[in-house]
């Protein structure tokens, strides 16, 4: 398991800088010409979309947009606002190795069928479970000096919010969710999160118990081949065992052959 755990940056945008207004007038036109896509480095080119941390919170107006690209971005956070794009059908965040978790308002983009995002990157991802940051003790803030609560838009201050993390599905991957929840009421609707990723919101943290990576499922199971073929069998079988027309032997092979290909 991935132990590694960052602290969470807060005020991650120069929101006097030229690419921010850019994106905001940017985003601002999408809106009123009524366009299906949303693609900021297009639009601003990569060196200026390379200084963009989150989006503006104004994506709330992108009603019409079905897709948005945000491929190779620097975007460490995605604001709220986006649960507001209605139409929203497709997500690409690929490659937006900053981008390590994401705001449970997308859950209510309920359109939104396909998703492409880097894995790997993302907290608690069955590759290598990278450890959740500690909510009680790195609260995350967005903008401004109140939020809605995540599940019924209620209006509060940070200091009544009760922030979790969830892992759920969105588009075609399980992703890592920040929520904002008002009560144990709103907390108790949350959705249960699916097979092999923690079973229920929770804080985070180095001492949180994630299920095993692929690392660790991998080494698991060839420990129990080698015991299955080592403790239990003679001379005679193991050498059995070892041949080809042996069905329990070549899979394990195959495991660490495809795995060294997976690494490079």
């Amino acid at each position: 398991m991935n132990d590694r755990i960052k602290k969470i940056e807060n005020n991650v945008q120069d929101k006097n800088s030229v690419a921010w207004k850019k994106i905001c007038d940017y985003i601002d036109q999408v809106a009123e010409d009524g366009r299906e896509e949303f693609s900021p480095a297009e639009e601003l080119g990569y060196e200026l979309f390379s200084q963009i941390h989150t989006l503006p919170e104004t994506i709330s107006k992108l009603k019409k947009v079905k897709k948005v690209w945000l491929y190779g971005s620097q975007l460490k956070r995605i604001p709220p606002e986006i649960g507001q794009m209605e139409s929203l059908e497709y997500f690409d965040p690929y490659t937006s190795y900053s981008l390590h978790w994401f705001p449970y308002e997308i859950t209510k983009c309920k359109n939104l069928k396909d998703s492409r995002v880097s894995t790997r990157a993302i907290y608690g991802n069955f590759k290598n479970r990278m450890g959740f940051p500690d909510l009680a003790n790195n609260p995350i803030r967005y903008s401004g000096e109140t939020i809605k609560c995540s599940v019924c838009n209620k209006m509060m201050s940070y200091e009544q919010t009760n922030q979790l993390w969830i892992s759920l599905p969105v588009g075609t991957d399980v992703l890592p969710l920040l929520v904002n929840v008002c009560s144990e009421k709103c907390k108790d609707t949350l959705p249960k999160p699916p097979k092999n990723y923690i079973n229920h919101a929770h804080k985070g943290g180095s001492t949180l118990k994630q299920p095993s990576d692929e690392d660790e499922k991998f080494e698991l199971q060839m420990k129990n081949y080698e015991n299955k073929h080592t403790n239990s069998t003679t001379p005679h079988e193991k050498q059995i065992l070892t041949k080809e027309t042996d069905p329990d032997s070549e899979p394990p092979k195959l495991i660490k052959f495809i795995r060294k290909l997976w690494d490079r």
